[in-house]
């Protein structure tokens, strides 16, 4: 999907733009809020808005685990009921309407569309490029817009689409990965990406498919992704005992090898619950972990944020140090030189017993310091981009 930055977002170097991206939601409508029930005694009451009207439980309970309507611009619906045959009656009104349309790019209208949208992919999706229409794997999510005229006719726009491949995975399923998503310019920002990727998810949760993925998402598109799938992972109940459990060791005095292992990921077995149930893969529920914890920590308990911040940096060490340990000893040492390049590097070999001249020795000590540096500027980074997705998955749950 095609994305600007808003003000005063660093903006990433061009060759790292990736080809996906993603909007801000769709914050949706209660149905507390646009349903009301009436209750008549024979049809010529229906349509009167001054019949009875009741105050039901909850109509939020039918819409979804948030209780929400999406899509709908000034929407209302009224019902009126017989209290005789209880027969029901219904008006849904609204100004706009936002669908999504699911199609199979084999058709030859659709074909034909997509091959006519393909010059904005080219313009305005980094690194984008036309799928194989021949291909019988590609499906086409098309979201469209519904708006009433004076003349009582409705005219359609289409405001976007994504362009999603099924996978096969062994041995009888499917995975989807969503290639290209595409929001044009004058409707980014008003949800229209999130309705495409929420319908995706649908079809992967009705459909049973095996997960969803995304063709090298962009950062900005990680960042929010990560965003709502933390928000779906917070509500999802067989899941609070594991971040309990992780959450009550951070309150110990010192985090242990445990907290630390609590920390470093959820239980296996809840990794495949949360891929099969909300077909989000293992490396993206990793993504999640971390954030699920914070935003159930207290911030006014100073031992267990610094509990939490010890344990992030230990699971980036480990991180790290498996990966040195790939290398079977080999240390890169950046030296400098007299050929005029700013810096050169030697790569050598060393067992833990071996002796190092004193030459070789101050220079592993600089790269050992700058090392530590480094290491703990990773650690702050994961801290901010930690904060930052639990403020904002605080503020999409406080706007539900």
């Amino acid at each position: 999907m095609a994305l600007k930055h808003k003000g005063g977002e660093p903006v990433p170097d061009a060759k790292k733009r990736k080809r996906v991206g993603f909007t801000k939601i769709d914050p949706g409508i209660e149905a507390n809020e646009c349903i009301k029930v009436f209750l008549v005694k024979n049809q010529d009451e229906v349509g009167d808005r001054s019949s009875f009207c009741i105050d039901p439980v909850d109509l939020n309970q039918f819409f979804g685990e948030d209780g929400k309507i999406y899509g709908y611009k000034g929407l209302k619906i009224d019902i009126w009921l017989s209290i005789v045959s209880f027969h029901g009656y219904a008006e849904i009104t609204f100004e706009s309407a936002s669908d999504v349309i699911r199609m199979n790019l084999l058709s030859m209208p659709v074909g034909l569309l997509y091959s006519r949208l393909i010059p904005l992919v080219l313009l305005l999706v980094e690194g984008g490029s036309p799928i194989d229409i021949a291909d019988p794997r590609w499906e086409i999510y098309f979201v469209v817009k519904k708006t009433r005229e004076k003349s009582g006719d409705y005219s359609i726009k289409l405001l976007g689409f994504a362009a999603v491949y099924q996978f096969y995975h062994y041995p009888d399923s499917t995975r989807l990965r969503i290639s290209q998503i595409l929001v044009l310019p004058q409707y980014q920002g008003k949800g229209y990406g999130r309705l495409l990727l929420e319908s995706v998810n649908f079809v992967a949760v009705s459909e049973n498919v095996y997960d969803v993925t995304f063709e090298e998402p962009s950062e900005y598109l990680q960042h929010l992704r990560t965003c709502i799938d933390t928000l779906h992972l917070l509500s999802f109940e067989p899941l609070k005992l594991a971040i309990n459990s992780a959450i009550s060791s951070l309150k110990e005095g010192n985090p242990s090898k445990k907290t630390s292992k609590l920390l470093s990921g959820p239980p296996p077995r809840m990794t495949e619950i949360v891929r099969q149930k909300l077909k989000i893969n293992k490396k993206q529920f990793l993504r999640c972990w971390e954030v699920l914890i914070y935003v159930n920590l207290d911030p006014k308990d100073k031992k267990c944020m610094d509990n939490f911040k010890t344990s992030v940096s230990d699971r980036v060490r480990s991180d790290i140090l498996d990966k040195d340990s790939e290398n079977n000893g080999k240390r890169l040492i950046e030296v400098p030189n007299d050929y005029g390049h700013d810096m050169t590097f030697v790569v050598f070999q060393s067992n833990a017993d071996e002796e190092v001249d004193d030459q070789n020795g101050s220079l592993a000590s600089d790269q050992s310091r700058t090392q530590e540096e480094q290491l703990n500027q990773l650690v702050d980074k994961q801290m901010k981009d930690i904060i930052e997705i639990a403020k904002k998955v605080s503020s999409f749950d406080n706007k539900q």
